[in-house]
């Protein structure tokens, strides 16, 4: 957590089988079936496929003309409605790989302890952002639920994530934990803390950095020309495709090629869905990427 920026006592960290069971518990915590949160008009699905299974409905923010979130609508959507929390990636948003600059992330924070908000923070990705505004738990502790995990900054296979607790919401996240799994794999929380201790998972994120730059920069040069969002150390890019494609047309004609890609009905919350891929970059050798990505460029732009 120190390496995160945020300074904790032990007592506030809570250890969970990864970044999604930690948003599953963070929501049952603090809602109940029938309330609503607000997301990001297009999000992790992860955190859709976890809040109906609560029966916890969703209520979008759009994106402002920067391409992060619209705070003022926000404010507005708490003002009409009942809104329990707002779940967000500030560092490294996933799909679109933004970073809230500071007075954003300010302004949040104003905004929540104004409407009564809790703050679920996702930080799964924030490990790629280096150097990074600092997390929103450490200006708002009073009222973010921070959630991150090693699943994506050393293995996928290691389920070991952290739940960061407010004040005054720790027996109620031990709560749905307990219920949910009792605790984490001995085992693997004995591994994660072998690898802390001796540095290893230090020069796994290290190295993971390098290589996702790597993957960016290969990935913005074959794709010159096309309309793409990311962070310049993420493992993903979105691409948004001309008027005359179809995003489920084109993820189809490049799976019978070979390449599997993901389209925004995937993070798209409500019945908008634009047409746009998501392409993931750590998923093949680099040696491979470029004859993808290739692929790709030919489908959108031909």
């Amino acid at each position: 957590m120190q390496q995160r920026g945020l300074t904790l006592d032990a007592a506030q960290v809570l250890l969970v089988n990864g970044a999604q069971h930690g948003i599953t518990v963070a929501l049952a915590a603090c809602c109940q079936p029938g309330d609503a949160i607000a997301v990001d008009a297009l999000t992790y699905p992860g955190l859709r496929a976890a809040a109906q299974a609560q029966r916890i409905d969703l209520l979008t923010v759009p994106l402002d003309a920067a391409g992060g979130p619209d705070l003022a609508a926000l404010e507005r959507l708490c003002a009409r409605a009942r809104v329990r929390a707002y779940y967000c990636m500030p560092t490294i948003h996933n799909p679109l790989g933004w970073v809230m600059p500071l007075a954003q992330r300010q302004a949040l924070v104003q905004i929540a302890r104004r409407c009564g908000l809790t703050l679920i923070e996702d930080a799964a990705y924030a490990f790629l952002a280096d150097p990074a505004p600092p997390p929103l738990y450490a200006l708002a502790p009073d009222c973010t639920i921070y959630v991150s995990s090693l699943s994506k900054s050393v293995a996928a296979g290691m389920r070991i994530g952290f739940v960061v607790a407010p004040a005054g919401m720790s027996d109620a996240l031990a709560r749905q934990i307990r219920v949910s799994i009792w605790n984490p794999s001995s085992v693997a929380m004995a591994l994660a803390c072998q690898w802390m201790e001796s540095g290893e998972i230090l020069a796994l994120e290290q190295a993971k950095r390098h290589d996702a730059r790597q993957r960016q920069t290969l990935a913005r040069a074959v794709l010159e020309g096309c309309a793409i969002r990311a962070h310049p150390a993420a493992y993903f890019i979105w691409l948004e495709l001309a008027d005359s494609l179809r995003a489920e047309e084109t993820a189809a004609r490049l799976a019978r090629q070979g390449v599997t890609v993901t389209t925004a009905a995937a993070f798209a919350v409500g019945p908008q869905r634009p047409q746009a891929l998501r392409l993931a970059l750590g998923s093949v050798p680099l040696a491979s990427l470029r004859a993808a990505l290739e692929q790709v460029r030919r489908e959108v732009l031909w």
